[in-house]
């Protein structure tokens, strides 16, 4: 009874290890570049991505660090979505797009830049996944068709917008001369205040959803979409946030 009972086992394990040898030798391939651009100073930065998550991080740097990992199912797939870091007199352009437009969602990017804090991303580009900014002060504008973008003490020329997804902004300021545009189409828009504003005009808008805020608003909410606006202080700069089909709420500390 033993033996029989030792070899049942044994023909188990068998088929487990069976089992598990198609996954192991499917195991994602993954490519790693690495790059330090110096003296990058005001140098526009453009990305461009089709399934990634970005993480841009500014501190008091002077250069551009660029970490990108690439995985795929395979080696020979990665070459469906070639890293390309370009450095001309006009600008920094990173690339990581999929071949003929693909949209293949196997095929995943991680790219994580640590830039100086007035560093002007231009345009940040990317089809599907999330993007956390932190801590720019200059100019930033990113355009993700599907995901969540995270922002955090952001300042200056600000434009997120998201398609399918989300928009979440966190102790960000309000800068003379500067703007925040803020835009989704279906999903919610978040702004948190650490205190409120002393200037800037607020201008929100959801034609399906709620909109609700912590700083006053002249209310126009009877009939059709939600709007709601005001001026504070100088009422520069001005604040505006657009929504399609979701929720808007505005938070401010005291």
């Amino acid at each position: 009874m033993q033996i029989i009972i030792r070899t049942v086992r044994l023909l188990l394990l068998a088929t487990v290890v069976l089992a598990a040898a198609p996954a192991i030798s499917t195991a994602d391939a993954i490519d790693r570049t690495s790059r330090v651009i110096e003296g990058i100073g005001s140098t526009p930065i453009r990305l461009d991505a089709t399934i990634a998550d970005v993480t841009i991080v500014g501190s008091d740097r002077d250069n551009l660090s660029i970490e990108i990992v690439r995985r795929a199912p395979s080696a020979d797939r990665l070459a469906q979505y070639p890293v390309a870091i370009d450095q001309q007199p006009d600008g920094v352009h990173i690339s990581v797009v999929q071949a003929e437009d693909g949209r293949d969602a196997s095929l995943k990017t991680e790219i994580t830049i640590a830039a100086p804090a007035s560093a002007v991303f231009q345009a940040v580009r990317v089809f599907e996944g999330r993007v956390k900014v932190t801590n720019l002060r200059a100019a930033c504008d990113v355009d993700l068709r599907r995901g969540a973008i995270e922002a955090t003490r952001l300042a200056g020329r600000i434009r997120l917008e998201a398609g399918l997804g989300s928009v979440d902004v966190r102790d960000s300021d309000l800068t003379a001369g500067g703007m925040m545009r803020l835009r989704v189409f279906n999903g919610a828009v978040r702004v948190r205040f650490a205190r409120p504003p002393m200037n800037g005009r607020i201008l929100a808008v959801t034609f399906n959803g709620h909109l609700t805020s912590d700083i006053p608003l002249t209310m126009k909410d009877k009939f059709g979409p939600r709007f709601g606006e005001t001026t504070l202080g100088s009422g520069d700069p001005v604040m505006s946030i657009d929504v399609v089909k979701g929720d808007i709420a505005i938070t401010a500390g005291k």
